[in-house]
């Protein structure tokens, strides 16, 4: 299906980011300073393309018509999901609070930043892992040719509403310029 493999491609980029990510973690582990420029774009990527974009897609499209179509909020993977959605967001927000202070060198900044990457790096990859192979084939057995169709296009609106034109293609661009060097 077009819809879930356009997510499924998402997750790619966030996977590439990700693994930016953790590398920054692994730098400062070995005492090298916090690069803020990096980290910075890492964070808009993970708060704009990440949270914003592509779980917003997920959680006012793809979960809604998952739903419509008997797949329970509550008990099952949908309510999973959302529940990881917002340990995301809270890791991410630990990050930012730790953000200004850990480039400064502050040790205990550098220990929250580290710590708040470790999980969101962990949580995220499991994440992702569940819904490529848990929902997403749940809803394709569910979804219709023509919910198909709507999503495909209800993903293009959002990201056109919600993000503007091109900014999915410099998030890609940055994406791949953080595991580059």
């Amino acid at each position: 299906m077009e819809s879930t493999a356009i997510l499924r491609h998402e997750h790619r980029v966030i996977e590439v980011v990700l693994e930016g990510l953790e590398r920054m973690v692994e730098a400062v582990e070995s005492g090298e300073s916090l690069d803020s420029e990096k980290a910075e774009k890492a964070l808009e990527i993970l708060q704009n393309f990440a949270d914003k974009c592509h779980h917003g897609k997920e959680e006012q499209r793809l979960f809604e018509l998952l739903e419509a179509r008997g797949i329970s909020r509550e008990a099952g993977p949908i309510g999973v999901m959302l529940a990881e959605h917002e340990q995301g967001r809270s890791h991410i927000r630990g990050m930012l609070e730790a953000l200004p202070n850990a480039t400064a060198g502050e040790e205990a900044a550098k220990n929250a930043f580290v710590e708040n990457a470790r999980a969101y790096v962990d949580l995220l990859r499991r994440h992702i892992q569940k819904e490529d192979n848990i929902l997403f084939p749940m809803g394709e057995q569910v979804l219709t040719e023509k919910d198909d169709r709507q999503l495909t296009e209800a993903f293009e609106t959002f990201e056109r509403e919600e993000m503007g034109e091109g900014v999915h293609e410099k998030y890609h661009q940055w994406a791949h310029e953080l595991v580059e060097e």
